[in-house]
């Protein structure tokens, strides 16, 4: 909830806030008041997940690319819905469910290659 508000050079992109709780995502405003909410759960930092995503260290494989050859041979990992680079063995690295420093750029390159390849 301490997270600052989106730089003024992210136009175009939402920023939600982080916390999960059981799986599920705040759909509260970044940086918001009071209880993290998704639909009528609410729930407080401390009862919230660990970062670490649980899809880490997980078997899989690069994602598609887009022309430009985005996502540079990183899998989309089903959990966090984030590209995250693989281990020589072909598992997903350790990573949290959220970057606090994803650029704009990152954001919607994701959403393009989303628009392109579907969930």
């Amino acid at each position: 909830m301490s997270e600052a508000a989106p730089a003024a050079a992210d136009h175009g992109v939402v920023r939600f806030c982080r916390s999960r709780s059981a799986g599920r995502r705040c759909t509260r405003p970044l940086g918001h008041p009071g209880l993290h909410r998704h639909r009528t759960i609410m729930w407080t930092d401390a009862a919230a997940d660990p970062a670490r995503c649980p899809g880490s260290d997980e078997p899989d494989a690069p994602a598609a690319r887009l022309a430009d050859g985005f996502p540079d041979g990183r899998a989309l990992c089903p959990v966090c819905l984030r590209f995250v680079a693989l281990t020589e063995d072909g598992r997903r690295i350790e990573h949290d469910t959220t970057d606090a420093a994803e650029t704009a750029t990152e954001a919607r390159r994701r959403r393009e290659w989303f628009n392109t390849h579907g969930w």
